[in-house]
C-alpha cells in the first residue's frame, strides 16, 4: 500500500451559468476497497475569480493546485491584472503535457468568470483542454450526467444551478461506490468573487429538495 498518491475515486461537477459558474463534489477518498479519508478537499481556490475540482490522485492534485495558484498569483503581481479564465486553463494544460515523462494522474475542472464571462474547461492527465457548459469527471460522473443532461439549460443563474449540481453530486453519492461522505459546493461571481457554501446552507438545499 502506497500513500495518498494512490488515492482515487470520486464526483465533481462543473456548471457555467448567465451570472457565474458553479462546482460541487462529494468528500470521500478511496484505495480500492478502503475509505482512506471522509473530508477530502476537492475543491480549490486558484484566484478571487477561479476555482478548480480535482479527481483521480491526490497528491498529484494538489501539486498541481499549487502550481496553479502560484502562477496566478504572480500573473496578478506583473502584470497589475487577473489572469483570464482562458491563459489559468491552458497554463494547467501545458502543466499537465509537459508531464507527461512523469504524468499527474489528475482529471481537473477550472473555471470562474472574467471580461469575457463565465467559463469552464476540462482537462485531463495528457494536458487536453476543453470548454464545456457543464461537465463531470471521477467515478460517479455517468450518474452525475443523467441529472446535468436533463437540468442544464443555457438561461440557468448560480442560485438554479446549486440546486442541480447539489442533486447532481447527491444521485451519484447513491450509485457510486467511490463517492460519499458529503457534499462541497462553491460558487464564483463577478460580484462575490469565490465563495464556499457553509455546510448549513448545503444541509438546507437538500432537505428542500427532498
Amino acid at each position: 500500500m502506497k500513500d495518498e498518491k494512490t488515492l482515487k475515486g470520486t464526483t465533481t461537477v462543473g456548471i457555467t451559468c448567465k451570472d457565474g459558474v458553479v462546482f460541487a463534489t462529494e468528500r470521500r477518498a478511496s484505495m480500492g476497497n478502503l475509505i482512506a479519508h471522509k473530508a477530502t478537499d476537492k475543491i480549490f481556490k486558484i484566484d478571487e475569480h477561479i476555482a478548480a475540482t480535482i479527481a483521480g490522485s491526490v497528491a498529484d492534485a494538489q501539486s498541481l493546485m499549487k502550481y496553479l495558484k502560484a502562477e496566478a498569483a504572480l500573473y496578478r503581481m506583473r502584470n497589475s491584472e487577473r489572469i483570464s479564465i482562458e491563459a489559468a486553463a491552458a497554463l494547467a494544460a501545458n502543466i499537465l503535457h509537459s508531464s507527461r515523462f512523469y504524468p499527474f494522474i489528475v482529471q481537473t475542472l477550472l473555471g470562474g468568470v472574467d471580461e469575457t464571462g463565465a467559463k469552464i474547461y476540462s482537462l485531463d492527465p495528457s494536458g487536453g483542454m476543453i470548454p464545456d457548459k457543464f461537465v463531470s469527471t471521477g467515478s460517479g460522473s455517468p450518474v452525475a450526467y443523467g441529472v446535468l443532461e436533463d437540468r442544464y439549460t443555457d438561461e440557468l443563474y448560480v442560485d438554479e444551478a446549486v440546486d442541480i449540481a447539489i442533486r447532481a453530486i447527491k444521485s451519484a453519492m447513491e450509485r457510486d461506490t467511490y463517492s460519499g461522505n458529503g457534499i462541497l459546493v462553491a460558487t464564483v461571481t463577478e460580484e462575490e468573487g469565490f465563495r464556499m457554501l457553509s455546510p448549513e446552507e448545503i444541509q438546507k438545499r437538500l432537505e428542500d429538495l427532498n
